[in-house]
Order: C-alpha cells, then structure tokens, then sequence
C-alpha cells in the first residue's frame, strides 16, 4: 500500500465526515441565508430609493409652488406700491394746489389790505391838506358859502 492509496482513503474520509455532517447543506445554508439578506438588502434599498424619489418630486413640487406664490407675493407688493406712489402722488398734488390757491388768497387780501390802507392814507392826506388849505383861505362868510354849495353838490349827487 502506497501512500497514494492512503491518500485516496483519507479523502474519502474526509468527504465521509463531511457528507456525515451535512457541511455541503450548512454551507449551502449558510450561502442561502447570505442570498436571503443580500436580497432583503437590496429590496429595502430599491423601497429607499423610491421613496427618497418620492421626496425629491415632492420637494420639487414644493419648490415650484413656493416660486410662484414668491412670484404672486412680489407682483402683489408691486402692484400695492404702484397703488402707493400714485396716491401719494395725488394727494401731493391736492396740497400743493391747496397751498397754491391759499397762497393766491392771502395775495389777494394782502393787495385789498395795501390799496386800502393807500387809500385811507389818501383820504387822511386829503382831508388834512383841505383842512389846512381851507383854514388859510376862508372866512367866516366864504365858509358859509362854500359849506352851502357842498350841500347843493352832495343833495345833486344823490338824486
């Protein structure tokens, strides 16, 4: 017996052994439960990678909606200011003519309050100047007279 046949018979042994153990089924065993997890693996990624799609269509969703209510948002104040300016604008308009047409009126009375202040200084000088005038030149007699035709000229003037 050579050692080729001992070889022989300690591999049938070891294959004996093994089959006697059942090692192909527990390494078969081993391999399934392996496949099992890689698959469950694999399953709970492709749920994870259609729900991170889900919330990525959904966060795009979101953007657009936000980006048009920001659009709606931004045309509302615009619309609102344009509101804004031309009613501040009318209404600086109103008090500028307001102030205008007050301005013209107290022009007005202060050119009303000028001529007749002029003319009460006009009649005080006139009156004055014929008070002296007639002081030096009338008597007694001749201021008679003349009062008389004033009266005349007066009574003529109101008929």
């Amino acid at each position: 017996m050579d050692a080729t046949f001992w070889a022989l018979v300690g591999l049938i042994i070891f294959f004996a052994v093994i089959a006697y153990f059942k090692v192909p089924a527990m390494i078969a065993k081993g391999l399934d439960g392996r496949a099992d997890k890689i698959r469950n693996e694999l399953e709970e990624a492709r749920k994870l990678r259609e729900e991170a799609e889900g919330v990525l269509a959904e966060y795009k969703r979101k953007s657009i909606e936000a980006e048009k209510e920001a659009e709606n948002v931004v045309a509302a104040a615009k619309r609102e200011a344009d509101a804004i300016a031309s009613e501040a604008r009318a209404k600086t308009e109103e008090y500028v003519e307001r102030r205008t047409q007050m301005a013209e009126q107290k022009i007005a009375q202060a050119e009303t309050d000028a001529i007749n202040a002029v003319r009460s200084t006009a009649v005080d000088v006139a009156v004055a100047a014929t008070e002296k005038l007639l002081a030096e030149k009338m008597t007694a007699k001749s201021s008679g007279d003349l009062f008389k035709q004033s009266i005349a000229q007066v009574k003529s003037g109101l008929n």
